[in-house]
């Protein structure tokens, strides 16, 4: 039962009321990723969500849904759940979770909109990187061009998202490459913080295979900190945007608002990489 599975949830959530709405992930097919691999996939019966919502303090500000994708529901049940959760907890001002560029494509701007009317107010979302070869050879299950499509249509939907990258995920020799594909990708669209985080190669995944028969190569710590530094210089947003690398897996800890912040941040990463 959902009960003794592993939660993840952002950083940025630690001390937000955590509401379990799937379990494992529906795609459950990156190469890289092992959070949900012993897990099946499953949504949680909405009596257990409202037995949930029942025992929550009444002046809850902020809900973050628990699971790879709770956006896989789909719109009806997505609908529903925002309206239990402003019935049960009727101060919350704002319904976070994770979503995935499949599940967004499922939904239309006009039920975007709706959703974030009944409350969806921020998607965490894992592009990861902007180039399609790579978002083959990891098996992501979209394109850049996919990417780019759905995260236009939450601005049009005017529902708030934070973009989620890995930097190394190119492998030895691609860092700077994959950077300036990222930051293009990034700037097609308005994201309200980009959230960096360092490859890891972890046991039992397919990524790990790779590394093990010499398919993939990692790239060391200083590449890895220029491909962060790469993207500062390639981003050029619309509007200010957080750029954050405080995530534990990251190797350097740097946080700010671009455009404002960014000469500092670039001389943060390249005082870094000259102790290296």
């Amino acid at each position: 039962m959902y009960k003794n599975d592993t939660v993840f949830y952002p950083q940025d959530e630690m001390t937000t009321f955590l509401l379990p709405v799937t379990l494992g992930c529906p795609y459950n097919k990156c190469a890289f990723c092992s959070m949900y691999k012993d897990y099946k996939y499953g949504e949680v019966p909405f009596s257990d969500i409202e037995m949930q919502l029942l025992n929550g303090y009444i002046y809850t500000e902020k809900v973050f849904l628990i699971g790879a994708d709770p956006m896989s529901i789909g719109f009806d049940k997505m609908k529903r759940l925002l309206d239990m959760i402003h019935q049960h907890l009727p101060y919350c001002a704002c319904v976070a979770s994770y979503a995935s560029i499949k599940s967004i494509a499922k939904y239309s701007v006009e039920k975007l909109s709706i959703l974030h009317d009944a409350g969806l107010r921020l998607l965490y979302i894992g592009f990861e990187t902007g180039r399609d070869d790579i978002l083959k050879l990891m098996n992501k299950g979209h394109t850049v061009n996919e990417a780019i499509k759905q995260a236009k249509k939450l601005n049009e939907a005017k529902l708030p998202f934070n973009s989620i990258i890995m930097y190394g995920i190119a492998g030895e020799g691609e860092s700077v490459n994959n950077a300036v594909a990222t930051a293009k990708m990034i700037n097609h669209f308005i994201t309200n913080k980009v959230i960096t985080m360092n490859l890891t190669v972890f046991h039992g995944t397919e990524l790990n295979s790779m590394v093990k028969r010499g398919d993939f190569i990692s790239p060391n710590q200083k590449e890895r900190l220029v491909e962060i530094r790469t993207l500062l210089e390639n981003l050029k947003p619309k509007q200010p945007m957080i750029f954050d690398t405080t995530h534990p897996t990251n190797i350097i800890k740097i946080k700010g608002t671009l455009s404002q912040d960014k000469e500092r941040l670039i001389d943060e990463v390249t005082n870094y990489i000259k102790v290296l």
